[in-house]
């Protein structure tokens, strides 16, 4: 049975099925509420039950005391609707209401995608998860004291594990992954971070334009529209210099095939042994003959600082993109001294 769940004071609605948690509907119909750990323990989701009966689940005392719970207080994160409901609490809008945390993680998994390109799955400890917009990154830190900026390649509802993708440019950190690094170590991060995300107060056509690893927020943000239902058309230039370099290409083939997500690859240098059939030049130059007019449009791009700073200029001068409507992230990687 569907419950109806009104949350103060915004006035939003969502409904929740029978034994899922107020948080899990609340998250699965787009209303980002606060949380932390999703188990009960760090107190983060808490908020207020105005009216209607709850299953308070198994919310640990030290989150939610007896007292709390006498004042009408919950765990979100375990209290499931026995009916509809009124409730009080925080709503996430923009990025500073997302609390940047210091947290260890274990390397779970390390899968090479590509002959240059690692993904790295993150556990995260069992009392904490990472709240985060699609699209935003996390900084690795590194013993020396560095930091090595990586995007998130998961959506926030699947964030069990932490997916990044990391390209071997040859700097200290990519060489420890590449050669060193084994499952199971530990690391510690800085998260989330940065302001590349999916504006959804917007009904405009959004082009995806990735560079290399740019593909791992842009993969984010598309299965995150996917997973709520965003109806915007959505249309995916990717760029690489060769064939080889479109790794996880069968995912955006598959978006295109099931979910009407338009994909174009496009390849810079392909050799004549590659025989590629595909678009050629340079990604953005490709959205530029593609729709002369971007006026209607928001355009999100992640990638090489040099596609990054073209792509604004040329698709804002020549081709009526407003600058507010280019969101972007450029990666700086970080590489050998004097290289």
């Amino acid at each position: 049975m569907s419950r109806q769940i009104t949350i103060r004071p915004s006035g939003h609605i969502f409904h929740a099925q029978d034994g899922e948690t107020i948080l899990e509907a609340a998250l699965r119909e787009g209303f980002m509420l606060p949380y932390g750990c999703r188990n009960g323990a760090c107190g983060s989701c808490k908020g207020k039950v105005v009216e209607g009966d709850i299953d308070h689940g198994r919310p640990q005392e030290t989150a939610l005391s007896g007292a709390e719970r006498d004042l009408g207080m919950a765990l979100f994160c375990q209290a499931c609707a026995r009916s509809d409901l009124v409730i009080e609490c925080r709503e996430i809008g923009t990025v500073k209401d997302i609390p940047v945390k210091t947290l260890p993680c274990r390397v779970q998994t390390l899968e090479l995608i590509s002959p240059d390109v690692m993904r790295i799955r993150l556990r995260l400890p069992a009392a904490e998860r990472l709240q985060f917009l699609a699209g935003q990154y996390i900084d690795i830190l590194l013993k020396d004291g560095t930091r090595r900026s990586l995007s998130m390649a998961n959506p926030p509802h699947d964030d069990n594990l932490l997916e990044l993708h990391l390209r071997n440019y040859g700097g200290s950190f990519s060489e420890h992954v590449f050669t060193r690094m084994k499952e199971k170590d530990i690391l510690r991060f800085e998260g989330p971070l940065g302001s590349f995300f999916l504006r959804e107060d917007s009904d405009k056509p959004v082009v995806l334009i990735a560079g290399g690893t740019g593909f791992a927020p842009i993969k984010a943000i598309i299965e995150h529209a996917l997973h709520h239902g965003i109806k915007r058309p959505m249309t995916l230039y990717r760029g690489a210099r060769h064939a080889a370099d479109l790794y996880l290409n069968e995912l955006p083939e598959r978006w295109q095939r099931e979910s009407g997500i338009r994909y174009i690859p496009v390849l810079s240098d392909v050799s004549p042994e590659e025989q590629w059939g595909g678009r050629r030049g340079l990604v953005h130059q490709a959205v530029m003959a593609d729709l002369p007019d971007l006026s209607g449009y928001e355009v999100y791009a992640c990638g090489a600082p040099a596609m990054i700073d073209a792509a604004r200029l040329d698709l804002c001068t020549h081709n009526g993109l407003p600058e507010a409507a280019f969101h972007a992230d450029a990666f700086t990687p970080a590489v050998p001294a004097g290289t």
